[in-house]
């Protein structure tokens, strides 16, 4: 019988921040069930996407003097750069700012308009007067309503898992620039799913696609009472597409992102001669797919019943993991710990990575913990210590004579670790890579017994023992070929290795079912190192010098700012001057003010008065300011120091090159310029209040 076509999604990166290691959770996760069905021989494609509309990236557009699209392209880079140095396989990435995109979100626009299930509202909302828009539900936050948690999102709560409006937080903020929004109202356009409540049960509570602990939290959560309409417009301003029969409304990210997956389906199709209607309309194909349990209600409520009602396949099994700590702890930019995996792989292997999430996931919802300690203590032990091991104490031995002609007694070891593959493949379908990785090691156990017990090295020294030494050398390159098969949908760089080293390429699982026997085997050449602790510690000390606290989200910290109104070359902008009108508070709130540090300081040649700042608001957002305070600092007074900076007036060209900032001085001018001082406490990136 012919098995379904596979069709895996991982849930779409915003395109407003770049990936860090809790993100790779789940990327590194879907990666491994994507290489184990195709080394099982099965059809799957890998899809995603960048996520890249909403109010976000429209911010951060405006205020860095650049398109919405070229924003979204440098992000796309950057997180296909990340995923593809952790070996992630897409099959294809694309955009949910794509054509395709806007033309299925108007098509399941009219099948859930035909079906009567969108209805129009007035809705207040929040509005931020200093980013001057309206707020999508992930930029408010404030405490929760319910269980009074702080900190807490606009849209649902992660302590208690309670979903309401933005309007019902307590003190919300709003994340894009600090201000406290205020409300206004307007036009929004709904989609009833309380109309799809009976199929929405049925789904869920099937025990067919979905964590028993995820249908019995939907169950006891939502599905116990009538299911609120999910609100899918934003009024302008907004980036996004333009609701067709809605003028001046655009669809709500979370209706857009979601298509996202069909619509970088299609542009797979189109790039390989296939057909949509193969992988989203046909039940020769299951779809699965990969996300967070913080996304749960989109994933198994909403999407769903748009599926449903739209007439697409409905996914097979939705696949939910939980967050990742550090060390016990949420992940801190502040202690160096939310690390971007940009960083990472200046430092370390991503093959530890890999192997240490898959020793950690299950198939349940439980948060993972990548405590540093045992994160080095596991690598070097398992995957250098038993693994890698076997190969850097035999190989070096036959490299003249290759592999025995028949594949020698071995007390059982092979034909063991080959019957254990039934097993270790059940694990891996199951998403319980942490049951695998155990069954894996406990072959490696074996395997390095047997090294231990043979001395391979005391046989090389004796003229006599040859034989019986290519013999044991084969015995243990097998086993190690064995464990190279298992391990090869979390350390695919591993597998292709031995395949090179043993020339002959893993290809399918059942490569660990039969040794390799009579062939030539390559020189040896190191397959992984040792992780070393301080290597360890310079990742994180890394990570300390570019942390902000101000999340992706938060664009404030990331958009190019502008010089003073007055000459620059003046001087003017710090001359005496007499007490400014006063202003409201709605006034005071517009000027975003923030902690910089002076990572250099340079002379301009052709100014009096200027000397050009260098200056980091945090990670790599890295400035260029012109000063006038040259008579009043050394350039060696000034490098390193902590300073405050206006951070969201529009950037200025001047003759000397494009100044992105001000810093703020008392004092009349001349010798007599004093820089604010800040707190040893501050850091880049802090908003001054």
């Amino acid at each position: 019988m012919t098995l379904p076509n596979l069709l895996v999604t991982a849930a779409l990166p915003y395109a407003n921040g770049h990936i860090h290691l809790g993100h790779l959770v789940e990327y590194i996760q879907t990666d491994i069930w994507v290489r184990f069905q195709r080394l099982m021989g099965r059809r799957c494609i890998f899809i995603c996407a960048d996520d890249t509309h909403g109010t976000a990236i429209m911010i951060r557009a405006r205020q860095e003097g650049r398109s919405e699209a070229e924003v979204i392209a440098d992000m796309q880079s950057a997180h296909e750069r990340d995923f593809a140095g952790f070996d992630i396989s897409f099959d294809h990435y694309g955009s949910t700012n794509s054509p395709e995109n806007l033309e299925l979100c108007s098509q399941i626009w009219s099948s859930l308009r035909q079906a009567g299930l969108v209805v129009e509202d007035d809705v207040e909302q929040l509005f931020d007067p200093v980013a001057g828009t309206f707020l999508a539900d992930r930029f408010v936050k404030g405490t929760c309503p319910l269980c009074k948690t702080v900190d807490q999102y606009g849209d649902n709560c992660s302590k208690c898992g309670a979903t309401y409006s933005p309007t019902e937080l307590i003190n919300p903020t709003s994340t894009l620039s600090g201000a406290t929004p205020v409300k206004k109202t307007a036009k929004h356009l709904f989609v009833r799913l309380e109309a799809l409540h009976e199929f929405l049960d049925s789904w869920t509570q099937s025990g067919e696609h979905l964590q028993s602990e995820i249908a019995n939290y939907l169950k006891g959560h939502f599905l116990g009472n009538p299911l609120r309409d999910w609100d899918v417009s934003r009024p302008a301003p907004y980036f996004g597409f333009e609701i067709p029969d809605s003028p001046g409304n655009y669809w709500y990210v979370w209706f857009d992102a979601p298509i996202g997956y069909i619509a970088s389906t299609w542009q797979w199709c189109k790039k390989n001669n296939e057909k949509l209607a193969d992988w989203w309309h046909s039940d020769q194909t299951e779809i699965h797919h990969f996300i967070g349990k913080d996304i749960t209600y989109f994933h198994t409520l909403f999407w769903p019943g748009v599926l449903k009602s739209a007439g697409f396949s409905l996914p097979k099994f939705v696949h939910i993991h939980g967050f990742l700590t550090v060390d016990g702890e949420k992940m801190a930019k502040s202690k160096g710990t939310q690390v971007q995996a940009a960083t990472y792989l200046k430092h370390l292997d991503p093959q530890f990575l890999r192997y240490f999430y898959a020793s950690k996931l299950g198939p349940r919802l439980d948060d993972i913990d990548l405590n540093l300690t045992e994160f080095a203590n596991k690598v070097n032990s398992d995957l250098v210590g038993k693994v890698v091991n076997l190969a850097s104490r035999t190989a070096r031995f036959i490299e003249t004579v290759g592999l025995a002609p028949e594949y020698p007694h071995d007390g059982g070891l092979f034909v063991s670790a080959a019957a254990a593959g039934d097993k270790i493949a059940q694990a891996y379908e199951q998403v319980d890579y942490s049951r695998a990785m155990r069954m894996i090691m406990e072959i490696a156990d074996q395997a390095n017994a047997f090294v231990e017990n043979t001395a391979p090295w005391t046989l090389k020294k004796d003229p006599n023992q040859q034989v019986r030494l290519q013999e044991v050398c084969t015995i243990v390159l097998n086993l190690f070929r064995q464990l190279c098969v298992y391990l090869a949908p979390v350390l695919p760089k591993l597998a292709d290795q031995c395949g090179q080293l043993l020339q002959s390429p893993i290809q399918h699982w059942n490569d660990s079912q039969t040794p390799l026997v009579n062939s030539p085997i390559s020189k040896f050449e190191h397959l992984l190192q040792r992780l070393l602790p301080e290597k360890v510690q310079a990742m994180i000390d890394e990570s300390k010098v570019e942390s902000t606290p101000v999340e992706s989200e938060t664009l404030a910290s990331t958009t190019a700012d502008a010089p003073p109104a007055a000459s620059q070359d003046s001087g003017d902008a710090l001359a005496a001057e007499p007490m400014a009108p006063v202003c409201t508070i709605e006034d005071f709130t517009k000027v975003d003010l923030r902690v910089a540090r002076i990572v250099k300081a340079e002379e301009v040649p052709e100014a009096k008065k200027l000397v050009k700042l260098t200056v980091s608001l945090g990670g790599d957002n890295i400035r260029t300011v012109f000063a006038g305070i040259k008579a009043a600092y050394t350039l060696q007074q000034l490098e390193g120091r902590l300073v405050v900076i206006v951070a969201n007036l529009q950037p200025r060209q001047m003759k000397f090159g494009l100044s992105e900032g001000m810093v703020t001085a008392a004092g009349p001018g001349g010798t007599e310029v004093f820089l604010l001082g800040v707190d040893s406490g501050a850091v880049p990136g802090q908003r001054v209040h």
